[in-house]
């Protein structure tokens, strides 16, 4: 999508900004992104989080220029790049499919944009071994794609778009034609080079775990708008509205009372548990807990002050060992980490929270 090939060994370009200024996309009468703004900052990832027709696609395809915007302002690097065709913006996509050439080897591939652009073969081929090194494909550069294992096509995909050098890298879906155990491995490698080259991305996935594990900042969206902003820490600990508690990673949405408030903090009642929150803005009266799988307590000898529950389910899975746990205020999910063996089925237990972490009052629910 570059206007002009990098020579190898030329300076490098600087990380560009993204910015979105009330941008609305319509299809006819559908209203696909609803009068989004947001700000990417040079040198981060930013990834948009949502489930399937939230927006997130056709953001990152109008930062592309592949879809236009009907209303609002997009700006990379401080330039209004609004109206300017994908031809004229300096950005590059890693598409889901990874839409490599399967008629050409992997030196080909790569090599490609820069020999559209007017650079020489030699240039062209100097420029994508300089980009194969970088992700760990060096040596395979005359194989066919069709040789490669999955992983290493998503490489060639990220080399064929990093060997433009543009100020903004876009990853549409990109492991999700992987299995789970490499999707970790080249999220992380995704990760290391977008640090090691101060790349700005914006990725976009629906997968939350992956999400988590990359971003600089999370957009989570819902339903055409933005729900909430922040870092992984941020979301997880404290979501917006009931939709990103319940999005990002698994929670127990629970109802409680503030019986009152001392500066930051909320006294919250919730059956015969007495705990201290920060009110997030909560007035007294009836509010909904956020509360996380693994910030619940599982306690096998009698407490008085726990809430009474006994086992449904148990199941092991390795690492940690998942549990429905039924209770007075409904069923839980719980996880434990740890542990090799679960509690039996039936048993009786009481429910405590650890409140350091993992248990938030949701705002205005």
């Amino acid at each position: 999508m570059n206007t002009s090939p990098t020579r190898s060994g030329a300076s490098k370009k600087q990380a560009a900004s993204v910015e979105f200024r009330n941008v609305t996309k319509r299809y006819g009468g559908v209203t696909a992104v609803d009068s989004v703004s947001f700000t990417i900052e040079p040198g981060k990832l930013v990834t948009l989080l949502g489930p399937s027709g939230c927006g997130k696609t056709t953001t990152l395809r109008m930062i592309a220029g592949l879809e236009m915007a009907s209303e609002g302002q997009i700006l990379i690097g401080g330039r209004d790049v609004t109206n300017l065709s994908a031809a004229d913006r300096d950005v590059s996509m890693v598409f889901q499919s990874y839409a490599l050439f399967p008629h050409m080897s992997v030196l080909e591939n790569v090599a490609y944009g820069p020999s559209v652009q007017g650079a020489s073969r030699k240039d062209a081929e100097a420029m994508a071994m300089e980009k194969l090194g970088l992700v760990g494909l060096k040596g395979l550069e005359r194989r066919a794609p069709s040789e490669l294992s999955g992983g290493q096509q998503q490489r060639v995909a990220v080399a064929r778009a990093l060997v433009l050098e543009p100020q903004v890298l876009l990853f549409d879906e990109p492991l999700s034609n992987l299995d789970a155990k490499l999707r970790r491995r080249v999220r992380e490698d995704i990760r290391e080079l977008q640090q090691s080259l101060n790349l700005t991305v914006a990725y976009v996935t629906h997968d939350q775990e992956e999400a988590l594990a990359v971003s600089d900042r999370i957009i989570v969206m819902s339903n055409a708008r933005i729900a909430q902003s922040g870092t992984p820490r941020e979301l997880y600990e404290e979501p917006a509205d009931l939709f990103v508690a319940d999005f990002i990673g698994d929670a127990n949405i629970l109802g409680g009372t503030i019986t009152g408030i001392e500066g930051a903090s909320a006294q919250v009642k919730i059956d015969t548990l007495s705990l201290s929150l920060p009110h997030r803005g909560a007035a007294p009266g009836a509010v909904k807990l956020a509360v996380r799988p693994d910030a619940i307590l599982l306690n096998e000898t009698p407490q008085p002050s726990a809430i009474a529950g006994h086992i449904r389910k148990a199941s092991y899975l390795g690492t940690q060992i998942e549990y429905d746990v039924e209770t007075a205020i409904g069923n839980l999910f719980v996880v434990q980490y740890g542990r090799t063996q679960p509690i039996e089925i039936g048993k009786a237990v009481g429910v405590t929270f650890e409140t350091q972490r993992g248990v938030a009052i949701v705002p205005g629910a």
